[in-house]
């Protein structure tokens, strides 16, 4: 295996199906997953020039091609031995919140299609809980795959990669907004992100669920109680990330739209996965606005403009 591109033809998927496609690998034997929207392309490791005073677990840095590109080694991240055959391992290069990176794992199993339905929120003992770097457990066929928070480890790695509260101060004064806004994100990290970012900038009547499935839950409870004519005093604005256990970002989006009380309600999906591709399913299903992550002052200044 030299090198194998993992375009955007390859992942295409109906929009609001809840189904995405997981590539799974392996470190030390254990059994991971990524999904395919983050991959770009997949090649047999190779050697990279070390990087002085970097963070541990940066291996260094190589040009494939005309790009410098920053390899993490995911082995030493998760506290796992190095591959016993270093000449076999690969690299998988992503491409996710406008950012590029190689990701050296040992093996790459293969890609399967799996239903977000079928992914389990991790154990929070087992997994380290806040500071646990997995996002879901998928079950398929007879295998258990631990699906890892990337943009977490991005973000420990390099902090500047992630949301910075600090970038805020460039709107100026804020006032209090007191509108109900529902955020809806599975990473811990992102998601105390998110909310501190939010009551910052003044919008401080934040409701937050791990995945679509209870968020949509949710509302279709405050109908049921409150009566859909009410609906926009307890909901008038749903944030959501696209890729999460149990329902999706797009699937939640798409039963919104179709569902008469709540199809005015504006949705912005705020995701890592922003690109080309994914911003055409977005519009098809009817979403708003969608932003990429960590572009958390766009975020802010849409609010603005939907709540004044």
């Amino acid at each position: 295996m030299s090198s194998t591109s993992v375009t955007q033809t390859d992942i295409l998927l109906e929009s609001g199906t809840n189904e995405f496609e997981i590539m799974e690998f392996t470190i030390d034997g254990n059994l991971f997953g990524i999904n395919v929207a983050k991959v770009r392309e997949i090649m047999m490791a190779c050697p990279v020039i070390a990087m002085q005073k970097a963070h541990p677990d940066i291996e260094g840095i190589f040009k494939p091609r005309t790009e410098v590109i920053t390899v993490i080694d995911l082995a030493s991240h998760l506290g796992l031995p190095p591959s016993k055959e270093g000449n076999k391992d690969i690299f998988i290069i992503t491409s996710f919140n406008n950012l590029n990176f190689a990701f050296h794992v040992h093996t790459v199993v293969g890609i399967d299609r799996i239903s977000w339905s079928r992914i389990q929120k991790p154990d929070k003992i087992i997994y380290g809980g806040s500071e646990g770097v997995a996002t879901g457990i998928a079950e398929f066929e007879d295998r258990l795959i631990t699906i890892l928070d990337f943009e977490k480890i991005v973000a420990e790695i390099n902090p500047e990669a992630s949301i910075q509260m600090e970038a805020l101060k460039a709107l100026g004064d804020r006032q209090r907004n007191t509108k109900p806004i529902i955020v809806i994100e599975d990473s811990n990290l992102l998601s105390k992100l998110i909310l501190e970012s939010l009551h910052t900038a003044g919008y401080v009547n934040t409701t937050k669920f791990d995945n679509g499935q209870e968020a949509w839950d949710h509302m279709q409870e405050l109908i049921s109680t409150h009566g859909a004519e009410n609906i926009t005093s307890y909901v008038s604005c749903i944030v959501s990330d696209i890729e999460m256990p149990l329902m999706d970002g797009h699937r939640l989006t798409k039963l919104i739209k179709d569902d008469r009380a709540l199809k005015k309600l504006p949705v912005i999906l705020f995701s890592s996965l922003i690109n080309p591709e994914m911003r055409r399913k977005g519009e098809q299903l009817g979403a708003n606005a969608q932003i990429s992550k960590p572009e958390i002052v766009k975020l802010v200044s849409l609010l603005d403009t939907l709540l004044p």
